[in-house]
């Protein structure tokens, strides 16, 4: 924020033609005055900018109310990050309690977070080594647990949110009673490398996003990131198949789809599209799940594109 933002006037109204202004130790007659638009804005949005922690926040809470960079324009503002900065500034604010440092509890939270993606994983592998009735069963629950349930906590209503998981479990044991136990266990391993992958694009798309001027900006770049997550996600599971000897053509379209549809929960992406990818992977066809990850991929690189999506959550 420069110290223009901070100190200078007030962003000017759009203009109207209508009378002149009064002079000089004039009076403005009632209903012509110069409204301070920011200001209606900041009432409007008032809750959300005295809960947000800095500007980056207001400017993805912004864009989730549909003001783009070219409504910013309209406030005299070059983009949506510049107005969430002079909301920002211009929000009256009591004692807040203070942010933990960052870091601070990511250490352990992490590696509880990493630790909990090797027991399905591990949890498959005994069980199929020790021929248990229930392996195939163990490993399908395993795998949607590490792959799809840590979007429990996004916002949403909770019919939806059950609805993706029964799908999501539903396309794991209908591809395992296909193909074998074999692919429940290869989708079991990479649970693991699943959650390095989504966390490391969270961390770097809230770090681009941090560094970015403009909605556009920040779009163009967070999509090479989502793309780079998916290959390194999609690498780890051909090799957890290849491991197992589960067909690769099974097995890796299915755990891009559960990757994806962890990530657009995680971040609070709306449950239809996401939903119904996960049925068209129930169809008895080889190219429904391949033909579901693609068309989830195309909407994670809209709906993980936008600001909003990347905001600090509770």
């Amino acid at each position: 924020m420069t110290t223009h933002d901070l100190a200078g006037p007030a962003p000017l109204p759009e203009l109207r033609p209508g009378p002149r202004a009064p002079r000089a130790g004039g009076t403005a007659p009632a209903g012509r005055r110069l409204a301070d638009p920011v200001k209606a804005l900041l009432h409007r949005h008032r809750e959300l900018c005295e809960r947000a922690v800095d500007p980056l926040e207001i400017a993805a809470g912004l864009e989730a109310h549909g003001i783009t960079d070219r409504t910013a324009a309209r406030f005299r503002h070059r983009d949506v990050f510049s107005l969430a900065e002079e909301l920002y500034a211009r929000t009256p604010r009591g004692e807040l309690p203070q942010a933990a440092p960052a870091g601070a509890a990511a250490g352990p939270r992490a590696a509880r977070g990493f630790g909990y993606a090797l027991l399905p994983g591990a949890l498959a592998l005994g069980a199929a080594a020790a021929g248990a009735p229930w392996a195939a069963a163990a490993a399908a629950l395993g795998t949607v647990a590490a792959l799809v349930w840590p979007g429990r906590a996004a916002a949403g209503r909770l019919p939806a949110l059950v609805l993706v998981h029964l799908l999501a479990a539903a396309a794991v044991g209908w591809a395992g009673h296909r193909h074998g136990l074999a692919l429940g266990v290869a989708l079991a391993l990479a649970a693991a490398p699943g959650h390095l992958a989504a966390a490391l694009f969270a961390a770097r798309a809230r770090r681009r996003l941090a560094r970015s001027r403009a909605l556009e900006d920040f779009a163009d770049g967070v999509r090479p990131l989502l793309l780079g997550a998916v290959g390194l996600f999609a690498a780890a599971a051909a090799g957890a198949a290849v491991l197992t000897g589960a067909p690769l053509t099974a097995a890796l379209p299915l755990a891009v789809l559960l990757f994806l549809t962890r990530l657009l929960l995680a971040h609070g992406a709306p449950r239809g599209p996401v939903a119904a990818a996960l049925a068209l992977a129930l169809l008895p066809t080889p190219v429904a799940a391949a033909a579901a990850a693609a068309g989830l991929l195309v909407h994670a690189l809209l709906a993980l594109s936008r600001a909003s999506a990347h905001a600090t959550r509770p």
